[in-house]
């Protein structure tokens, strides 16, 4: 059954701010979540833009008027919310998207990402008065208990390894290198210094070019890239190569030794041949990491992620968290290079295209084509054409088994989109 939302997408509420997300519609959103959870404390987090502040305000006020008692954390990644969260958790962000954007995502208690009827339930909420009687406090020293979680229950002996760590001027650009530091690992730190404009600019997990160039002018072992709120991470080899979220995913499952992990549909088909030689059961999402925690808790797995760099570690977690997958990754490596490590998979050629559109429902047309490639293609790759939950675009991936035939088909596709939806 599909569930209507009007403002909640793929991961909370988003938009550029002033425009498509308001002062306004977030103090109704802080409210009507707070009204949903029936008050209590509510740990609120943000990243390092310059709208979270006035944001974060707009946020507690609707708390308050809720019944509830905000607790203001400052500047906290998106996974210590979820993580530190003692009753209903939110977070102001926009995660990867650009510093005019932004957001609110919504954990309720235990850390858990809203289901789609749940953040329905909150939208039906929204313009329901509050019994008013709540409370807003400041409280210090967050980001310092996360960090000492994150070391006590996920710390490896980081000694001799070199890592550049891109921060991407967000929410862990005062942590993540720290902790790497206080794991015995050499840090180079880039991207640390946000000032509010420059969050995911240039930098960070969606543009790892410069990364890539300190990894090799510092003769680094690897580098790790975080988004703007911390939930995602990828990283680079030695050599300054891409390791993606399926490849990260594939040298965990392995070094965990799990029996079993959760994955999209973006997944490459490269991973699944891999799982399945290992005896590796895979349990396949929808895109969105919500989607994947969902179905670990549904199986009692404790290992999944996105090939963008969500990755999942339930062991003493409660959601995805680009720094623990960090230390897991540079833990699991052994004394061998990256690219050694990340050789285990194969991966198959993927062609990736974004297509703005004016509307991102898919015609027909659109799908029927989709489904000839699909049968004609069988063993062989794939297309898949999915709207994004984010922006207005939709998604256009094909995989063959050569860089050449992807791209045909990825081309042939997403003009088909542009013709139809505009």
């Amino acid at each position: 059954m599909v569930v209507t939302r009007r403002y909640f997408g793929t991961d909370g509420v988003r938009g550029v701010v002033g425009d498509t997300l308001t002062v306004d519609i977030v103090e109704r959103l802080g409210r009507a979540a707070t009204l949903w959870a029936g008050g209590g404390r509510v740990l609120v987090g943000r990243d390092t833009r310059g709208s979270g502040p006035e944001l974060e305000s707009a946020l507690a006020r609707g708390i308050a008027d809720g019944g509830g008692a905000a607790v203001l954390g400052g500047v906290l990644p998106t996974p210590a919310v979820a993580l530190l969260a003692e009753g209903l958790g939110v977070v102001v962000s926009a995660s990867h998207n650009p510093p005019e954007y932004n957001g609110v995502k919504v954990f309720a208690q235990g850390g858990r990402k809203l289901a789609d009827d749940e953040e329905a339930a909150i939208e039906r909420l929204l313009d329901r008065p509050g019994p008013g009687s709540g409370s807003v406090a400041q409280v210090d020293g967050l980001g310092v208990a996360y960090a000492d979680l994150v070391v006590d229950r996920f710390g490896r002996d980081l000694s001799g390894l070199r890592i550049a760590v891109d921060c991407a001027n967000g929410a862990f650009s005062a942590i993540a290198p720290r902790v790497l530091r206080r794991l015995g690992a050499e840090v180079v730190a880039l991207y640390d210094e946000p000032d509010g404009a420059n969050i995911n600019v240039g930098c960070g997990a969606t543009d790892l070019a410069a990364l890539s160039a300190a990894v090799l002018d510092a003769t680094a072992d690897l580098g790790v890239a975080f988004d703007g709120d911390g939930d995602r991470m990828l990283a680079v080899d030695e050599r300054g190569e891409l390791i993606d979220g399926d490849q990260i995913l594939a040298v965990l499952a392995l070094a965990q030794r799990v029996e079993r992990v959760a994955v999209t549909v973006m997944t490459n088909l490269g991973f699944h041949r891999l799982m399945a030689a290992e005896g590796i059961a895979v349990d396949v999402t929808p895109v969105g990491d919500r989607y994947v925690l969902e179905s670990l808790r549904a199986t009692g797995g404790v290992l999944g992620g996105e090939q963008s760099g969500h990755l999942i570690w339930l062991d003493g977690h409660v959601t995805g968290d680009g720094l623990v997958a960090a230390v897991l990754l540079c833990g699991a490596l052994d004394g061998r290079p990256l690219s050694e490590a990340a050789a285990v998979m194969e991966r198959h050629p993927q062609v990736v295209e974004s297509v703005h559109v004016a509307r991102r429902e898919l015609t027909e047309a659109v799908e029927a084509e989709v489904a000839r490639l699909n049968a004609e293609l069988g063993d062989h790759g794939r297309v898949l054409v999915r709207p994004s939950g984010t922006e207005p675009v939709v998604r256009v991936l094909a995989e063959a088994e050569t860089e050449e035939v992807a791209g045909n088909l990825c081309a042939s596709i997403a003009a088909i989109v542009r013709t139809e939806l505009g």
